[in-house]
């Protein structure tokens, strides 16, 4: 059994132990430690007004109960949205005016995890030092609940619609380009809450739906994070509907991979290079017709692509082409979008499928990415597997260092840094070495939970990828030795 807390929220394995798994013992505490918070961030004289909403894994309806339950004895008014996408949940918070909300959803974890994410009054994850003050809060189990006249009360809303309606309203969805082009696209929603409102929204934007496990039963089909190795029968869907386009989904619709027309993957990293380049296509269009600059043409949002340091360099190479910028952020969703307040930026995401695009929301949202993505394919009239061919080709090898001392983690991040002095370093999360004269960049960062180094390494091949990673682990190696 596993459990682990983090300034994220807390994840684990259903049944145990207390402290050992996700049980009702640990979900109170936490819920109790979040509401808390809640209280004491925004003082307000009526009650607290916090969003609740699942994925269809099978334990949510039991954690669902628990997290309410917990929250009306805080007294705390919770709205229960139900079967909703963590993007649903966070755009309900702000539908609802709420002060808060928590996604019950392990995201891509097989069907024995689930998990609690936190929300503020934005629908955005929690800054560091607001998740760390709630660990504390729950650590201590200095609790005191409501009385009986101040318990909370429960109401049901289903936010599904409302979602979809704010997609098609974004200005740079074309529903009618959509509608016209008449695309027919596959959807694997892996058996959770993707079944409900992804063939909902194509179908409102004109497309031709094949569903493939779509029935929200929480029993996943198979391995449910979108990866190419998990996609087969979608891949072979595809081929076989002659479907324009395929979508797979992970179970609270945060990310998204594509599939070709002809089966082959578009490849994660390439979601978000997409959805990018269409926009950064569209300002370019409308600077050069109006007379304007391409900030102008982005306004209120600065020309800027933001994603983490692991994520591919498409993205730059896709900003600057059309006289953008693109800035890097640590690992992590909260830290990419910490970064995309800062500096304005017009869209960003990760390399996992993530896309995140601040004309909607801060969170990560595959309906958006989506419909996005169809309007790039309606405007460029390309298929697929065609557009795909348009972007910079990168390819990421991924590779690891186990060590027995975690104290040697410091050690090598520290003498590679001086090593490969006179490249580009970028040391904000672990250590990046960007050969920018090839190219090329490597990524070492540390695990969190195991003594281990993560290494990622990009280049226009997989081969040279993978020998970037290579010299790099012989030098880390290297240096162990030499301790």
């Amino acid at each position: 059994m596993t459990l682990i807390k983090s300034i994220s929220g807390i994840r684990g394995t259903i049944g145990g132990n207390p402290g050992e798994a996700l049980t009702p013992v640990d979900i109170v505490k936490f819920v109790y430690a979040y509401s808390a918070r809640l209280k004491t961030q925004a003082p307000k004289a009526d009650k607290y007004k916090v969003v609740v909403g699942r994925d269809a894994r099978l334990s949510g309806e039991m954690v669902e109960q628990l997290v309410c339950g917990t929250l009306v004895a805080c007294g705390i008014d919770v709205i229960k949205a139900g079967l909703a996408s963590t993007p649903t949940t966070e755009l309900a918070v702000r539908f609802s005016n709420a002060d808060g909300g928590i996604i019950l959803t392990a995201s891509h974890n097989p069907r024995q995890w689930n998990a609690l994410k936190l929300l503020n009054d934005q629908g955005e994850f929690l800054t560091a030092e607001q998740g760390e003050a709630i660990l504390r809060l729950a650590e201590s189990e200095d609790f005191s609940f409501a009385d009986v006249d101040e318990l909370g009360h429960i109401t049901e809303h289903d936010f599904t619609q409302e979602h979809i309606q704010s997609v098609l309203d974004l200005e740079t969805v074309n529903v009618e380009a959509v509608r016209k082009a008449g695309f027919k696209v596959v959807v694997d929603a892996v058996n959770s809450v993707g079944g409900i409102i992804m063939p909902a929204m194509l179908e409102a934007l004109g497309v031709e739906v094949v569903k493939l496990n779509c029935e929200p039963t929480g029993q996943f089909a198979h391995n449910p994070e979108p990866l190419p190795a998990n996609l087969i029968a979608l891949r072979e869907a595809v081929v076989a509907n002659k479907a324009d386009l395929g979508v797979s989904v992970d179970p609270d619709v945060d990310r998204l991979a594509f599939i070709c027309e002809d089966g082959e993957p578009f490849v994660e990293e390439y979601t978000l290079v997409s959805v990018a380049d269409y926009l950064f296509r569209r300002a370019r269009k409308i600077a050069d017709a109006k007379g304007i600059t391409l900030e102008e043409a982005t306004a209120p949002y600065k020309p800027i692509a933001c994603s983490n340091l692991s994520s591919s360099r498409a993205l730059r190479d896709v900003a600057e082409s059309y006289g953008g910028k693109y800035l890097s952020s640590a690992v992590g969703e909260v830290n990419v979008t910490t970064l995309m307040h800062e500096c304005g930026a017009l869209i960003g995401g990760e390399g996992n499928g993530g896309v995140i695009y601040p004309a909607s929301h801060y969170g990560r949202d595959a309906m958006t990415g989506v419909a996005l993505f169809l309007s790039s394919l309606a405007d460029r009239g390309l298929s697929t597997s065609a557009l795909k061919k348009t972007f910079p080709a990168y390819f990421i090898a991924k590779n690891k260092i186990e060590l027995s001392d975690k104290a040697l983690i410091d050690k090598i991040l520290s003498e590679l840094k001086n090593i490969y002095a006179k490249e580009e370093i970028n040391d904000i999360d672990g250590v990046k070495i960007i050969f920018e004269a090839k190219k090329q960049w490597v990524h070492l960062r540390r695990s969190n939970t195991e003594p281990i180094i993560r290494i990622y390494s990009e280049a226009s091949t997989m081969e040279a990828a993978e020998a970037l990673g290579n010299e790099v682990i012989k030098v880390a190696q290297s240096i162990i030795s030499s301790k």
